[in-house]
């Protein structure tokens, strides 16, 4: 009897020690696992299956995790790639789970955003046997996009390349030959210490997302106002060899348009992921305040700045 007792307790706390999964929102796929998230584990786990860890980190209320989850995961030919290649872990950026992150340290999910240095939602890194960061994106990219990722970090394409080489010579989309010109843009050399912060805007020519910016986020009132704030600098990443491409290179920037925010000579935040107006108009509120220095968190600044507008009696969209 002692040993039914026993055998009845223990199966009655097995499920304690496992991770309870963490609220979200959204209806996150139901083939995402739980896991105790120990991610050598699971990186171990995954590569007897043949496979890597794709690790989600959402929030709630998160307009791009939307489109993520409701518009790339809907489409059949992204969730069979996904599950033949992956092992999909979803993490809440702002949650209280316990993980085990690849170099035995222990640490809450929110801890770890802060660690990985999260500040776009949703952000994806995808480790690669070794349990090395074998590929991240930091926001949304729209299902074709999204699709050519996967296969970037699966292995299954772009070897020998970087990401942005990659995916340079394999998307094809509807684009402007053209660079576009812009009445604020400062004239070179690039001059990093000066009264204002500074942006550098890196674009290339064929880059739908550059003709987006133009089109709709550098448009916006708000968003004018405070581009006067900035001395912005427009840099062309188009020959391998050039300085600008050369230089990019070391910023690590892997997106295009991305905008990288110097102040005093040192570089304070960037945007290289794809932003809708109204991030657009708080990431640089962000800078240009000095907002940065007090708040390590964008997402909190941007919730908060969220918040102050409603107070006012202001409509904020997040996705216009």
């Amino acid at each position: 009897m002692r040993i039914i007792a026993l055998l009845l307790a223990l199966a009655t706390a097995a499920p304690a020690s496992a991770q309870a999964p963490s609220p979200h929102a959204l209806e996150i796929p139901s083939w995402f696992i739980e896991t105790f998230l120990d991610m050598k584990e699971d990186v171990r786990e995954a590569a007897t299956q043949g496979k890597r860890v794709m690790l989600y980190f959402g929030q709630d209320g998160c307009p791009y995790c939307t489109a993520l989850l409701q518009t790339n995961f809907s489409q059949r030919t992204i969730v069979d790639k996904t599950r033949r290649h992956f092992v999909a872990i979803a993490l809440n950026l702002w949650g209280d789970r316990e993980i085990a992150w690849i170099d035995g340290r222990r640490m809450t999910e929110k801890a770890l955003g802060r660690e990985l240095r999260v500040q776009f939602t949703p952000t994806l890194l995808f480790l690669d046997e070794q349990g090395a960061v074998a590929l991240r994106l930091n926001g949304y990219l729209p299902p074709h996009r999204f699709e050519a990722a996967l296969d970037y970090a699966a292995g299954l394409a772009g070897k020998g390349l970087r990401y942005d080489e990659y995916i340079k010579t394999t998307i094809r989309e509807a684009a402007s030959a053209t660079l576009h010109k812009e009445s604020f843009f400062a004239a070179p050399p690039v001059v990093l210490r000066g009264s204002k912060p500074v942006a550098l805007l890196f674009e290339t020519p064929y880059c739908a997302g550059c003709d987006e910016l133009h089109r709709e986020g550098l448009r916006r009132p708000e968003v004018r106002r405070l581009l006067e704030r900035f001395d912005i600098y427009r840099l062309t990443l188009d020959d391998k060899r050039s300085p600008t491409t050369t230089w990019a290179r070391e910023l690590r920037v892997a997106y295009t348009p991305a905008l990288v925010f110097f102040d005093r000579g040192k570089e304070v935040f960037r945007i290289d992921a794809y932003l809708r107006p109204f991030h657009l108009a708080s990431a640089l509120d962000y800078v240009a305040s000095g907002a940065y220095r007090q708040e390590p968190s964008f997402q909190r600044y941007l919730q908060a700045r969220a918040e102050r507008l409603r107070d006012r009696g202001e409509k904020v969209d997040l996705w216009k």
